[in-house]
C-alpha cells in the first residue's frame, strides 16, 4: 500500500491476507521495520488480513526528531487503525512493539482482540545503556552501534549458522533515521507500565527468548503475571525470537490468536 496519511503523520504500512479475514496488527522492534515479519508473513496472511506498519522514527516512516513516548507512539498505532476503519485488531509487536501492545491493553482494550507481546518488557531497569546509545549514535550514527545491538539480538551460534539472516536485520539498523532512533531510545527508557499494565483484560501471550540479554526471560514472566489469565511461551532464542526461531515463534503465535474462545 505504501505510504498512509494519518491524524498523527505519514506511516509505511503493508496490508496482507484475505480481505475479509480478522485484522493482525504488527510492530516492529527498535531499530527495524515492518520487513523484520518477514518470516512469518507466509503463515499469518493464510489466516489474517495483516496490516503491518514502520513504527515512527523508522523505516519508510515519518522521522521526525520528537521528543516521543510510548504513549504518542500507541496513538499512532490508534491513528492508523483509524485511518483503515478497524475499530477493533489482533496485535503483535515486539521488543517496541510489545511496549505499545501493553499500552494499547491497559489504555485502549476495546481496540484490542487478543495481543501477543514478544521479548518485551514493562519498564527499563537501566537507563544508561539507553543514554549511552543515544550520545553514540548522535555523533557517529548508526554505525558506530550496529555490531554492539546485533550482539543482543541473536546468539552467537545463530549469527554463525545464518548469516543472511542476520545480515538483512543488521541493514535495517543500519538504515533506520539517526533522528529517529534516538527519539525511539529515549522513549524506550523512560518508560514505565509496571502499574498500568494491571488494568489490562484482553487475551494475552507473552513471548520470551531464554538468551535475551536485551529483554530478559524474566521480564516476560512479569508482564504476564501482571495480566490475568496471560499465556507464557519461552523460546530457546536472543532477542528478535521471531528470526532466530521462526517456526516456533510462528507456530505459538497461530495457535494463541486462532484457538477457540
Amino acid at each position: 500500500m505504501g505510504q498512509l496519511e494519518t491524524a498523527t503523520g505519514a506511516f509505511r504500512i503493508e496490508i496482507e491476507g484475505p480481505a475479509d479475514a480478522q485484522p493482525l496488527m504488527l510492530s516492529n522492534s527498535l531499530g527495524t521495520n515492518l520487513h523484520m515479519w518477514d518470516p512469518q508473513m507466509p503463515e499469518l496472511t493464510q489466516y489474517f488480513r495483516v496490516v503491518r506498519y514502520d513504527s515512527r522514527g523508522h523505516g519508510g516512516s515519518v522521522a521526525d526528531a520528537g521528543p516521543y513516548s510510548i504513549a504518542s507512539l500507541s496513538r499512532d498505532a490508534l491513528a492508523i487503525m483509524d485511518a483503515l476503519a478497524l475499530p477493533k485488531v489482533n496485535w503483535l509487536g515486539l521488543s517496541l512493539g510489545g511496549m505499545v501492545g501493553q499500552w494499547l491493553l491497559a489504555h485502549a482494550p476495546e481496540r484490542i482482540e487478543r495481543a501477543v507481546l514478544a521479548n518485551t518488557s514493562s519498564a527499563v531497569p537501566d537507563p544508561r545503556p539507553y543514554n549511552t546509545r543515544i550520545v553514540t549514535v548522535q555523533k557517529q550514527g548508526m554505525e558506530a552501534v550496529a555490531q554492539t545491538v546485533v550482539d543482543r539480538w541473536f546468539t552467537p551460534e545463530f549469527q554463525q549458522r545464518a548469516p543472511a539472516a542476520v545480515a538483512r536485520i543488521t541493514d535495517m539498523l543500519r538504515t533506520t533515521p539517526a533522528t529517529g532512533y534516538v527519539a525511539a531510545c529515549a522513549a524506550v527508557r523512560d518508560m514505565d507500565q509496571r502499574e498500568t499494565l494491571r488494568l489490562a483484560r484482553r487475551p494475552t501471550l507473552v513471548i520470551a527468548g531464554s538468551r535475551d540479554p536485551a529483554t530478559p526471560a524474566v521480564l516476560g514472566r512479569e508482564i504476564a503475571a501482571s495480566i490475568p489469565g496471560a499465556q507464557y511461551v519461552e523460546l530457546e532464542a536472543a532477542h528478535l525470537s521471531n528470526v532466530e526461531q521462526p517456526e516456533a515463534f510462528t507456530a505459538a503465535v497461530l495457535k494463541f490468536l486462532t484457538a477457540a474462545n
